[in-house]
């Protein structure tokens, strides 16, 4: 017995022993974790973090030592003043008047001055970001920018513009312009001159209730003529405090030395789609022809869309403008793009608003403005001519049919669909991702003399304008020049004909012909298409930009 008790106390002394070593082997183990080696290391129970009466455990002491002294990644710009602040806004909300009102904001009312006081940035009431609101007795306003207009055409002398929508057909409520000039306390207020309606009622939606898009003129003063007003606003009452306050945007080159070519895109609906490879090559292209600068507007679009249209604003080529849609419409991703599917006639109304607020931003900077869809392009036809060129060629001719020339100069649609390519197979000395090089067969037929052209507008002539001719313009009834076909024409790369033309598609598609006419800009297209792809990251490899290692060999 007496050995049998030695041999159980030797046992149990030898178990005490062995719990003792364990649990200081596994204390030591969480203790000495390798630097480097945390994320190998099994997850902290959060209750070993605490002992029994609650005091932190040494584990967390080391974690911190760790960590004490490592940067932590945050945005550590100081705070922006006034100034700098104020200039963001601008370039956030361009219509706001925000440097005028930063600089008038605590201007004393005078007594006289019992009208229309000066109204505060706070008070103004704002649809969907971008759009300033009117609620009159007869429909309400929605209204995007406003526009100095001295053109000399323009028979009601200087004048400032004011384009919008308004939920209402032929507008008869008595409005007013406050117009706010720069060092003046008081408004000079005049009544609005009219309302010019941008859309034709035979194209549908003409009903009472749906936004409608509008040009609304207001005569400045002539005491003030010369002298740009710094905002204006519009009233139902004469002597009310607006809700709506744009400032008036009048762009002019410093040397009044106009540019030649600007090219407007309507708001981009591309949410799903990348496109981003074939607008590198449009914009190059378009580049290349002759247009200065290309203005997009941006609903939804795709990231990599947004990536290159960055890369181009940062080079200049191209300014990007966020847009959203007045009143109820939805501006939600995926709901604004199924809403523009299925309402076309909503879709082209809103259309409206781009195209003709690049316009009037645009007015005394380029000679000539055309509205393009980004699978379009006006091609000339003679040698290595540019837009220029062509214009030179073009100008002459019209002027011997009418003396005092034309307000726009309209180009033939001809379609490039997809499937005629893919019929005759690949250019292998073109790269596959170059959609317009790789597609040269068209229709052997245009589509009819003013059907679905596009157009180089004179914006000192045109006073509003449409997707494919100006709606109204200045002096009289617009005169449109269509360019001979020998000239130039409109490249258009579809997928199928516009839904109006579906009956008659088999014509276009089944009777094609060879056009390689835009292979005159091969080499620099191709060139310039890899540069920009490859500074964007699209591809898997660096490209040697040798001059022999990126063209495609004749």
């Amino acid at each position: 017995m007496a050995q049998m008790r030695f041999i159980l106390k030797t046992l149990f002394c030898l178990s005490i022993w062995s719990c003792i070593l364990l649990g200081l082997f596994k204390f030591h183990n969480i203790n000495v974790i390798p630097e480097g080696a945390q994320s190998k290391a099994s997850p902290i129970n959060g209750r070993n973090l605490l002992t029994k009466d609650n005091k932190v455990n040494i584990l967390t002491s080391t974690i911190s030592d760790r960590f004490e002294t490592a940067d932590v990644l945050i945005d550590n710009r100081t705070s922006i003043d006034d100034d700098q602040l104020v200039k963001d806004i601008e370039n956030h909300l361009p219509s706001l008047p925000i440097q005028y009102w930063s600089k008038n904001k605590d201007f004393p009312q005078s007594k006289s001055n019992k009208c229309a006081k000066y109204p505060s940035i706070f008070e103004l009431e704002f649809n969907n970001i971008y759009w300033q609101t009117l609620h009159t007795s007869n429909g309400t306003f929605q209204l995007y920018g406003a526009y100095y207009d001295i053109r000399k055409r323009s028979l009601i002398g200087p004048s400032v513009r004011i384009l919008g929508m308004i939920d209402r057909i032929q507008p008869n409520v008595k409005t007013y312009c406050h117009f706010w000039f720069d060092g003046q306390k008081e408004p000079h207020i005049v009544k609005t001159f009219e309302y010019k309606y941008i859309w034709h009622n035979k194209w549908g939606n003409y009903k009472q209730g749906i936004y409608q898009p509008y040009l609304i003129a207001c005569r400045i003063p002539k005491p003030f003529h010369g002298i740009v007003p710094a905002s204006v606003s519009l009233v139902e009452k004469e002597c009310e405090t607006a809700t709506n306050n744009l400032r008036v945007i009048y762009n002019r080159p410093p040397d009044d030395h106009k540019k030649g070519f600007a090219v407007c895109v309507k708001g981009l609906d591309f949410l799903y789609d990348d496109l981003s490879v074939r607008l590198i090559e449009w914009i190059e292209m378009l580049n290349m022809l002759g247009a200065d600068k290309i203005y997009f507007y941006n609903l939804q679009i795709h990231p990599n869309i947004s990536k290159v249209l960055n890369y181009y604003e940062k080079h200049g080529k191209v300014q990007l403008t966020s847009l959203t849609l007045p009143g109820g419409q939805p501006n939600v991703p995926g709901f604004q793009h199924l809403y523009l599917t299925k309402k076309t006639n909503h879709k082209r109304q809103n259309e409206i608003i781009p195209y003709n607020d690049c316009l009037y931003k645009n007015l005394y900077l380029y000679d000539y403005i055309a509205l393009l869809d980004i699978d379009e392009v006006i091609m000339p036809k003679h040698g290595d001519m540019f837009w220029s060129e062509t214009m030179k060629r073009v100008l002459p001719k019209a002027k011997k049919i009418r003396s005092d020339g034309y307000h726009s100069y309209n180009f033939r649609n001809v379609y490039f669909f997809d499937e005629q390519h893919h019929e005759h197979g690949w250019y292998p000395e073109i790269p596959k991702y170059m959609h317009m090089l790789q597609h040269v067969h068209r229709a052997k037929n245009y589509t009819k003399p003013n059907q679905y052209v596009k157009c180089f507008h004179d914006p000192e002539r045109v006073l509003t304008l449409h997707n494919h001719f100006p709606l109204a313009c200045l002096g009289g009834v617009c005169k449109s020049y269509p360019v001979d076909t020998e000239d130039a024409h409109l490249q258009h790369y579809r997928a199928d004909c516009v839904k109006t033309l579906k009956k008659s598609c088999d014509e276009f598609r089944d009777n094609s012909i060879e056009d390689v006419t835009i292979w005159k800009f091969r080499d620099e297209l191709v060139s310039r298409s890899i540069k920009a792809l490859d500074a964007l990251g699209y591809f898997s490899k660096s490209i040697n930009f040798a001059e022999d290692s990126i063209l495609p060999k004749s």
